[in-house]
């Protein structure tokens, strides 16, 4: 079976940094795997590289047997490929409603079979003059977008008219997720999509991921939050400094000595300072089981 996305030896320099280097992944329709690492590993860099926000120095990106690498990102967009961002873009003075329906834009006929160049005079006309076609499409994806807010319950619709700048910070997190599924992706990647988020959303964003992915959807995750990734995960991808340092299943890859060294340090000075260097030193783990990674915190918390 073709990959539905292969990264072969990408590599990305800024100046003097190397912040993917040599990279190599491949990914299966209906699969969700995870990055992780820790902050400055070159995970969004690689989510940037994927879908058109950046360019490799070096290196194929090929997404449902297209060469991508390079390519902008709202052609990308067109061929299915949805991201969330890190830290949370919404359209702020439109309302929920509207912003979910921006997300289906390029599955408008409209925009799909407009011109190149005339294509948005085409889009504004018509959308000035509203034929049949335009309200017939438009009307269904009305009840449509309802259907995708109602993912996430009573978050997001009763807030359906309201302005995303009204919206709490989780729910501005929501409604990203909300958008990028109405482009009906083949390939949906989510970028740290509980970040910020509390014990209780965290949970509820769990069940809406594990929701979607019993629905097929292919995945692409970036996390912080390790007893989630461990739940969720069909097989994790492990980044540092910018290079692939573990790969496999989740458990494989939670006592993988590379993996825990990368996160804390080398395990002899854990050690050390479990000794006796305060009351609140404590011993390396051996694995990442114990581990809660708080990126707002930018702290590795041992539990």
């Amino acid at each position: 079976m073709t990959p539905l996305l292969q990264v072969q030896g990408v590599m990305r320099r800024f100046g003097g940094v190397t912040a993917v280097k040599q990279l190599d992944l491949t990914f299966s329709d209906g699969e969700l795997l995870s990055v992780i690492g820790p902050n400055g590993a070159g995970k969004t860099t690689l989510f940037n590289l994927i879908t058109g926000h950046d360019a490799p120095d070096a290196g194929r990106i090929v997404f449902a047997g297209r060469d991508i690498a390079g390519m902008p990102p709202e052609r990308i967009a067109a061929l299915g490929l949805a991201r969330t961002f890190q830290h949370g873009r919404v359209f702020a003075n439109l309302s929920v409603r509207d912003n979910v329906l921006v997300g289906a834009h390029t599955r408008l006929d409209l925009v799909r079979h407009s011109p190149p160049i005339i294509g948005p005079i085409v889009e504004l006309l018509l959308a000035l003059v509203r034929p049949q076609g335009v309200v017939r499409q438009q009307t269904a994806l009305e009840a449509e977008i309802r259907d995708i807010i109602g993912l996430f319950g009573e978050r997001l619709l009763p807030r359906l008219d309201h302005p995303a700048f009204s919206l709490s910070y989780a729910n501005r997190r929501r409604l990203e997720i909300a958008r990028a599924l109405a482009l009906h992706p083949r390939l949906l990647l989510l970028d740290e999509p509980t970040a910020g988020m509390n014990e209780t959303e965290t949970a509820e964003m769990l069940g809406i991921i594990r929701t979607l992915k019993q629905r097929g959807l292919s995945i692409l995750l970036i996390e912080h939050k390790l007893d989630l990734v461990m739940q969720l995960s069909d097989r994790v991808i492990v980044m540092d400094d910018g290079a692939k340092i573990a790969e496999g299943p989740p458990e494989l890859v939670r006592n993988d000595p590379a993996v825990v060294e990368a996160y804390l340090g080398h395990r002899e000075v854990g050690e050390v300072a479990g000794e006796g260097r305060g009351a609140f030193a404590a011993p390396a783990p051996s694995s990442l089981s114990r581990l809660d990674l708080s990126r707002d915190a930018g702290e590795v918390f041992v539990r």
